[in-house]
């Protein structure tokens, strides 16, 4: 059973049927090229080629479909995947300063087009693979109501938002407060984490009231949580696109974000809550 269903204020899920299509960024070895027969060969055996250990930055809304993804991509495979969580912001700095990382999972599309200006990625290797959505929440019941008119009132005294400066969500965030008119106006009750892991905590303990965090926060398989919540309008705010690049092209990680773009790969993240796109 998903968040949406348990809270008191059910959040409408909006069909994720159709996304339109990245096309402009697919690889010229993707599906549309016919890559998978020979990912499937690569990943019948595994022992054919030396295991591989990658390296992979990732927001940190994505932390649980990525742990998720990597735990297949190993078992088919035989390579090794480290998962390195946390803001968009902090990551882009880190690759522009040398971090080590293998490929890159923002949770915008920003950072990644930098990095493919600035030549610092396999040319071709950027594309969407998730498409976020934002959700006000409280674990208190009947605190949010479905149309988040909560807001308006005097009833709480924290809210938390990730950085907007560092987190794409946090950028959302105020996006919607500003549609609202209640950016100025609430701006001395805003808490900001630093990712939107953080602010997630934040409301989670109690030190907030409530909070802006990622819908796919709270369906994690596996994971229950109470509480009630109302999911803005796409019209307040930006679609939170989510690009991959690959830093270092080696054919292990190739071969990792093409599975990130199998229909087995896009099924596991829209389980974890979140937008796939089309798939050409």
């Amino acid at each position: 059973m998903n968040a949406s269903t348990m809270m008191t204020a059910r959040i409408p899920l909006p069909n994720r049927g159709h996304i339109p299509p990245d096309g402009q960024n697919r690889w010229s070895w993707t599906l549309r090229g016919r890559i998978l027969p020979l990912l499937a060969a690569a990943m019948l055996a595994p022992q054919s080629l030396a295991a591989a250990e990658l390296r992979v930055a990732a927001a940190s809304n994505f932390r649980h479909a990525m742990e998720a993804l990597a735990e297949r991509f190993e078992a088919a495979t035989g390579h090794e995947i480290t998962v390195i969580v946390g803001s968009t912001g902090k990551h882009y700095a880190q690759i522009v300063n040398g971090a080590p990382f293998d490929a890159f999972f923002s949770a915008d599309v920003e950072r990644p087009l930098r990095l493919e200006r600035e030549q610092r990625i396999a040319p071709g290797s950027r594309f969407t693979f998730a498409v976020g959505k934002l959700v006000l929440w409280s674990p208190l019941e009947e605190f949010v109501d479905a149309e988040g008119r909560v807001l308006l009132t005097d009833a709480f005294d924290h809210l938390a938002i990730a950085n907007p400066q560092l987190a794409p969500y946090g950028a959302a965030a105020r996006e919607v407060l500003e549609s609202l008119g209640l950016w100025e106006r609430l701006g001395g009750k805003l808490v900001r984490g630093e990712n939107i892991g953080q602010t997630f905590q934040f409301v989670a303990s109690g030190n907030a009231d409530l909070g802006f965090v990622s819908r796919a926060q709270l369906e994690t398989p596996g994971r229950t949580f109470g509480g009630s919540g109302w999911e803005p309008p796409q019209s307040h705010y930006s679609p939170i696109e989510q690009q991959a690049v690959l830093l270092r092209d080696t054919a292990a990680g190739r071969a990792f974000l093409t599975f990130v773009q199998t229909e087995e790969a896009r099924a596991l993240i829209r389980a974890y809550g979140y937008d796939v796109p089309d798939v050409q």
